[in-house]
């Protein structure tokens, strides 16, 4: 497991990776690059969040233990997308990223989506879904320590996630279908995506009710014992 022992490196890719890097590649690969190469576009991301992960500890005995737990969340959120309508992947990279970091959500959130696309299908649009679970997961871990004192606070930020992920996604249909930004279709595919965006945000809602209380106390335990 690779360190970044700099902590002024760690500050700068914290921010420059999801806030710039992440978002340019994404746009590159609905704008610029052709259609077929999309997986190298969605590689890249892959790239980019595990070393925004990496950032987010200083010690190599923490990060593999960090990243044995982010494997499981992962696989928890790739088998959760199977369940009709409503999705886990947004509330478990919220959950990962409260108890295990911000970096640590954003990884649980990409991943979830490049890998469960290998069956529900690749394409241009893998980008924004990792950088849009990513976020979320991201500022869920910024916003932590508020997420855990207040349930309410959670599960409104739940359904925020839910409007800001479609969003996102509202921006890929934009850019993919008149080949650069227009407010007009933007402002048509947000209302196009209306039912979608209400089922995201009671989907998120949900899951966020009834997993982040028993998924909380099971992390915090195993970061007390394995010194997480």
């Amino acid at each position: 497991m690779i360190v970044i022992r700099s902590k002024r490196a760690r500050d700068v890719l914290r921010v420059a990776l999801p806030c710039v890097a992440m978002p340019l590649l994404a746009a590159l690969g609905a704008l610029v690059f052709p259609q077929r190469r999309h997986l190298l576009v969605s590689l890249g991301m892959a790239c980019l969040a595990l070393l925004l992960f990496l950032t987010g500890f200083e010690r190599k005995k923490t990060g593999g233990r960090r990243m044995v737990i982010v494997s499981v969340m992962t696989a928890l959120c790739i088998v959760g997308r199977f369940i009709p309508l409503f999705k886990p992947i947004t509330a478990l990279s919220v959950i990962t990223a409260m108890y295990l970091g911000g970096e640590a959500g954003f990884l649980v959130g990409a991943l979830s989506a490049v890998l469960s696309n290998f069956y529900f299908g690749q394409g241009p649009w893998t980008a924004f879904q990792m950088l849009a679970w990513g976020m979320i997961g991201l500022i869920a871990g910024w916003l932590a320590e508020p997420l855990k004192r207040h349930r309410w606070l959670l599960l409104l930020y739940g359904v925020l996630a839910g409007v800001a992920y479609s969003l996102i996604m509202d921006v890929w249909n934009v850019l993919w279908y008149g080949g650069g930004f227009d407010w007009t279709l933007y402002t048509a595919a947000v209302a196009t995506a209306l039912p979608h965006t209400t089922l995201y945000a009671v989907s998120n809602f949900v899951f966020l009710w009834f997993l982040a209380k028993p998924f909380g106390e099971k992390l915090e335990r195993v970061k007390t014992k394995y010194g997480v």
